[in-house]
């Protein structure tokens, strides 16, 4: 039984058309499960332990992350080989591999270290920043914490990551206060901020048709992946 842990609706929506509880484990079929767990390390921490103690088997992060290698564009796909969180954590790279052989070959696939941050990265120097220290190509704040729920467990863990801001161009920091934690976004206040000229509608847009190519790449691995990741591709939404 694979466990599958994501952050935000977004994300999930490209593994079930279910409309998700949120912060609960969810049966996607006879082959996985899914934990919608809102966005930093604590939440998905939570949600790696619910579903290795409910009798998943292996474990997979899957969703967004920010690219730290400025070659990395939105919508290419980040398959690493380790996590750097407080230490180096292992991805089971048997699994990794089985899944990167059944992709297309259209779709372009990272390899390397993927590097956990605290909070979400505003702006390239913190991006480069933390490339330097990490050595790693991209960032999202949610592996390193399944990854060592993995560990601990002694368990496989899979991480599925795609780019949706590039180095150069980041959510703007007032951007964050208009974000449920599920990751959805809180339209009163999005309309507040772009009255007040905190966030701009260039911005928005830009920022859309990132997630737009981001999410056709997660949509292509969900119908390539097989039993790898324990979903049939018909129970995707489009």
């Amino acid at each position: 039984m694979v466990g599958i842990v994501t952050a935000m609706r977004v994300e999930a929506r490209c593994l079930t058309s279910s409309r998700l509880p949120f912060n609960a484990r969810v049966s996607l079929g006879k082959g996985a499960a899914i934990w919608l767990c809102g966005m930093g390390e604590k939440a998905a921490r939570e949600a790696a332990v619910g579903l290795q103690a409910s009798g998943c088997t292996t474990l997979v992060s899957f969703g967004l992350a920010g690219a730290l290698d400025p070659s990395l564009r939105p919508g290419d796909l980040v398959l690493p080989e380790s996590i750097h969180a407080e230490c180096i954590l292992p991805v089971d790279l048997d699994w990794r591999n089985r899944l990167r052989q059944r992709l297309p070959a259209h779709l372009s696939v990272a390899s390397g270290i993927l590097a956990a941050s605290s909070q979400v990265l505003t702006s390239a120097g913190a991006k480069r920043g933390l490339a330097e220290a990490t050595g790693a190509c991209a960032v999202d704040m949610e592996s390193g914490a399944v990854a060592e729920v993995a560990a601990s467990a002694g368990i496989p863990f899979l991480a599925v990551r795609v780019i949706a801001d590039p180095v150069e161009f980041s959510p703007p920091p007032a951007l964050l206060n208009a974000v449920r934690p599920d990751g959805s976004a809180d339209l009163a206040r999005l309309l507040a901020l772009l009255l007040q000229g905190s966030v701009t509608l260039g911005t928005l847009l830009r920022l859309a048709a990132q997630l737009r190519v981001a999410r056709a790449t997660l949509m292509a691995v969900v119908q390539h992946a097989g039993t790898e990741l324990g979903v049939a591709s018909d129970q995707a939404h489009n």
